[in-house]
């Protein structure tokens, strides 16, 4: 199988992209699959939500970006998760747009980077919550989006704007194989609501609908203890959650 690429994107900020990067990368790693996940986020909130000191460093993603010497092998972390590796970023990040912005390959220089990823069955990206540089880069590198949508109704105006954004690369940067790969209601409560946002995206999305990740606070827990859900909280109803999910992704990949 080759490499599956997908971002984790909405630009919408609070919808739990960076919850759902990390705990379905670590589901994917327990499976036995080999899972590089990459934080194009400056906030640097991947690698804090595993307890790492992300200002500490010595190579992140503004590196692989803007160091034609730095290639992916230097800038990858071995996490303590077996079939996980990892790309993390601070806010050095930031910076990024204003220094790739002359260069002619600036829409490229993830992909590039990134290369083939033979040695890897998954990629994820934790994406910034704005259409910008960054999330072009994005874009261009992977195949498929997973749009996490929190259940409520402004949420779904960021929703419509992920889908903008794809229409636009695909009509204008010629990659015609990008798609949506599935949408995930999240932080999900039952309430009138919630139901409504959740039927409205199953009448427009049909079968690219993900399992509902519902609000649980052993979610928030795990991160502040620098461990994934599964780790903190295994059999809790997020956690369950969180499961059914990676194993949509997984046959999808089939």
């Amino acid at each position: 199988m080759s490499c599956q690429r997908f971002a984790l994107l909405n630009e919408k900020g609070g919808t739990g992209k960076t919850t759902l990067t990390l705990n379905l990368g670590a589901y994917l790693a327990g499976q036995n699959k080999r899972v590089l996940m990459v934080d194009m986020d400056p906030q640097g909130h991947l690698g804090k939500s595993l307890g790492i000191n992300v200002r500490r460093i010595p190579k992140t993603t503004f590196d692989l970006l803007l160091d034609a010497r730095v290639e992916l092998p230097q800038a990858l972390i071995r996490s303590r998760i077996p079939n996980l590796d990892m790309v993390l970023s601070n806010k050095r990040l930031s910076d990024a747009v204003l220094n790739i912005g002359r260069h002619r390959d600036r829409h490229l220089k993830l992909r590039t980077k990134l290369g083939p990823l033979a040695d890897y069955d998954f990629l994820l990206i934790d994406s910034p919550p704005s259409l910008g540089l960054l999330t072009v880069n994005i874009l261009l590198a992977v195949s498929r989006v997973i749009i996490p949508v929190s259940c409520s109704f402004l949420a779904l105006d960021g929703c419509a704007e992920v889908l903008k954004s794809l229409r636009m690369v695909r009509r204008h940067l010629g990659h015609t194989d990008l798609d949506v790969g599935f949408v995930v209601p999240t932080l999900y409560h039952d309430t009138a609501l919630a139901r409504e946002v959740v039927r409205r995206l199953a009448g427009y999305f049909n079968q690219k609908l993900g399992t509902t990740i519902p609000y649980d606070v052993s979610i928030d827990q795990a991160q502040s203890y620098g461990q994934t859900v599964f780790e903190f909280a295994p059999h809790s109803a997020g956690t369950e959650a969180l499961s059914r999910l990676g194993e949509e992704v997984i046959r999808y990949a089939r």
